[in-house]
């Protein structure tokens, strides 16, 4: 029982750093070990300085993406009022919360009730 209320109390710290840290909450659902992760890459980074710019086009532009389209296999994530959603690029669709899904734009459409460009959604394209 104090193992448990241990974690608990661990977690809620990491929480609360999180909001410190980037001015909004954690996103729900997520595990302790996460939240550990990048708050400790992010800390890393202020002192020894972040991604360089290749770094950052390789991340997000020459491996994942291609004109906008994510590759198969790649993890989209977008937190929206406060809730993480998760999407896997399937070679022929998406996954998205156990459902196979024809476009991005109805993931995002079903997310937020309103209509909206998937890819720009996702931060695919500007």
């Amino acid at each position: 029982m104090k193992e448990i209320k241990n974690v608990e109390t661990t977690k809620s710290i990491l929480e609360k750093q999180w909001q410190k840290t980037f001015g909004l909450p954690a996103p729900s659902g997520c595990h302790k070990s996460f939240l550990e992760k990048v708050l400790t890459w992010q800390q890393q980074a202020r002192i020894q300085g972040g991604l360089t710019s290749s770094e950052k086009r390789q991340l997000l532009g020459d491996k994942n993406t291609t004109n906008g389209q994510a590759q198969a296999g790649t993890r989209l994530i977008r937190v929206w009022k406060n809730e993480t959603h998760q999407v896997i690029v399937l070679v022929d669709g998406f996954l998205y919360k156990n459902q196979k899904w024809k476009s991005l734009s109805s993931i995002a459409t079903e997310i937020t009730g309103t209509r909206w460009s998937g890819p720009v959604f996702f931060g695919l394209k500007k």
